[in-house]
């Protein structure tokens, strides 16, 4: 009974999908249809294997997306998929950016340009190693709203949200005209819950934004597809390398009759700060994909490339709430293409598996774009945080980033300490990476990677100040922990178990350092630095931060993203679409700066150790 319930649902799934070339039929302009239909997909009422990967518009410097999409197709690839990125297009409530590199609709037209169809994943949950997993901060101010669930006032905001998206991306639906032959509801949603009323009102929501009227699926892992879907739309299966023959196993006994698709393959994987760097086995992945393709599955790879995490925008992992592992800037994944979007050795291997099954003879592997390096200046000004704080917010308990109105960044936290008062100093779930001072010299550094919470300041003669630097370096985006994700002083903090009070909180969100007023002094400390990069003619390059500590760098405007000493990476790559010929500056801010600080430049990427090595090539 199950197995006809389910055939007749996919029959129905097919027949709406196909209702837009009925309906242009009987008009002057023929359309596409893409439907599914038993166990796979109809392209204009053809039998089609989707063969698709992973790129993320906001990772790759929008001068570079042909290139990469080309690259794509070269593969073997016929689909691109990618995430919508809610924070980066709403940094404020009604207030949206749908240009440059956050221009969607650009990057889905040069999909399309390249012969590509295009699987649009929404979210809003979108995890992706990205900040909150893709849900705007602004949402964490009011500490009663809770993601990913009915709360009306969660899913006002999303309803207002992707009905702005809809604007950029209904035109581009395949009934439309458009690339794209699916939309994928919610993300990995059976890893998280199981309240099928939550799925059913996104699923509304989607439909209210004009975002369902094509082939709609989920996407679980393979032990939670029950969790994850709903009885009468599509469900596909995500898993990784060595995972392939338990994964379909349970999406055929799942849905016997249903869609054979792999949502996503991990072929690579994520690095996170103080960790190793991974890089895995393409041999195994290449066979998977053939096993895949083979058993007639349609399939995308995450990640064909990676790209980089620019900004403040990096996500942090977290699987009980407790543990904390925040993503490194670099999100080169191990993918076919690597960060500076040249192939691996991969990329051919995969192509080989998909021309054999295809039939269709492999496209020469791309030729690598050599990077180069430029000479870097020492030194030549420098600014003191201390001497550059706007003027505070005051209250008589600490406020988070969100309750401040800052997204990113950092957060100066000041309070008196009285003369003859010391002891423990307690910041209980603090969010995430916090240097205390007193009177502006440094005492100690409470990490939450590592657990911490506490610092002994010891007893002073005279009244002095009490400085807490706090950085959001990252907030969590997966599991049940992206709830309570405020960051900062996100609670009251104690010294020897009395609560202070009085506060000023200066914001730093770092969003213009360009009007720093920087001077030739030294400095040390939390310091803002200027350095000059002479290019002859612009190239790919790779800033190497060894000479540094921890921090944030710039580009002329361009955030570059992070960088920490603790690796597993050491480099940031540069992009020579964001260079000029001449004179480049660079600004970075470093937490402990110093007299040595220095940049320089290489012509590859520097990774600390390796896990998961890859068999000889």
């Amino acid at each position: 009974m199950k197995r006809v319930m389910r055939s007749a649902l996919g029959m129905m799934v097919a027949a709406s999908a196909l209702v837009p070339a009925i309906a242009s039929a009987q008009g002057t302009t023929p359309a596409h249809s893409f439907a599914v239909q038993g166990n796979g997909f109809l392209k204009d009422g053809k039998p089609y294997q989707v063969i698709s990967a992973e790129m993320h518009y906001t990772r790759i410097p929008r001068a570079y997306w042909r290139d990469r999409l080309r690259k794509a197709k070269a593969m073997g690839l016929n689909t691109i998929t990618t995430y919508s990125f809610w924070n980066a297009h709403e940094p404020r409530p009604g207030t949206y950016d749908f240009t440059g590199q956050n221009d969607i609709a650009a990057f889905i037209r040069d999909a399309q340009a390249e012969g590509l169809d295009v699987i649009l994943r929404p979210g809003p949950y979108v995890c992706a190693e990205w900040e909150l997993g893709g849900y705007p901060s602004w949402l964490l101010k009011d500490r009663s709203l809770l993601l990913r669930s009915t709360d009306p006032k969660y899913t006002a905001a999303v309803d207002r949200w992707l009905a702005r998206l809809g604007q950029e991306v209904k035109p581009l639906l395949l009934r439309n005209g458009g690339p794209i032959v699916a939309i994928q509801l919610e993300n990995e949603y059976g890893a998280f819950g199981s309240d099928k009323a939550y799925l059913e009102g996104l699923k509304a929501s989607y439909q209210r934004a004009g975002l369902a009227d094509g082939v709609l699926f989920t996407s679980n892992q393979a032990g939670d597809l029950a969790k994850g879907s709903l009885p009468e739309v599509p469900s596909v299966v995500n898993f990784g390398s060595g995972g392939a023959q338990n994964a379909v196993a349970k999406l055929e006994a799942f849905r016997p009759e249903g869609l054979r698709m792999v949502g996503e393959y991990w072929a690579g994987w994520f690095d996170k700060w103080g960790e190793d760097h991974h890089e895995t086995d393409g041999k195994k992945e290449a066979e998977e994909l053939g096993f895949m393709l083979k058993r007639g599955y349609s399939v995308s790879l995450y990640m064909f490339h990676g790209g980089t995490t620019f900004g403040w925008m990096n996500g942090a992992d977290s699987h009980t709430g407790t543990d904390y592992h925040p993503d490194t800037t670099s999100y080169d994944y191990n993918a076919p293409l690597d960060e500076a979007g040249n192939p691996r050795y991969k990329y051919g291997l995969l192509a080989s598996v998909i021309a054999e099954v295809t039939g269709k003879p492999a496209a020469p592997t791309p030729v690598a774009t050599k990077a180069v390096s430029f000479p870097v200046s020492p030194v030549r000004h420098s600014a003191s945080l201390w001497r550059n704080l706007p003027q505070p917010v005051r209250a008589d308990l600490p406020m988070t980033f969100e309750e401040l109105d800052q997204n990113y960044g950092y957060v100066l936290y000041r309070v008196a300490l009285p003369a003859g008062k010391g002891g423990a100093l307690v910041l209980k779930n603090m969010h995430s990476y916090a240097q205390v001072y007193v009177d502006q010299k440094l005492i100690g550094t409470i990490d939450r990677r590592l657990g911490q919470e506490r610092v002994d300041i010891t007893p002073q003669d005279k009244p002095a100040t009490i400085d807490i630097l706090v950085e959001n370096t990252g907030r969590v985006n997966y599991s049940h922990a992206i709830r309570t994700e405020q960051t900062g002083l996100t609670g009251a903090v104690t010294l020897d178990g009395r609560v202070l009070r009085d506060w000023r909180m200066y914001r730093l969100p770092m969003d213009d350092v360009a009007k720093l007023p920087m001077t030739a002094e030294p400095c040390s400390g939390p310091c803002f630095y200027e350095v000059e990069m002479t290019v002859d003619r612009p190239g790919d390059t790779y800033l190497d931060m060894r000479g540094a500590h921890k921090g944030q760098l710039w580009l002329g405007e361009h955030n570059l993203g992070r960088f920490w000493s603790i690796g597993p990476v050491h480099t940031l790559f540069t992009p020579a679409p964001w260079l000029q010929a001449g004179v480049n500056k660079i600004r970075f801010f470093d937490l402990t700066g110093d007299d040595k600080v220095r940049v320089s430049t290489v012509t590859a990427p520097i990774w600390g150790n390796i896990t998961n090595k890859r068999e000889a090539q």
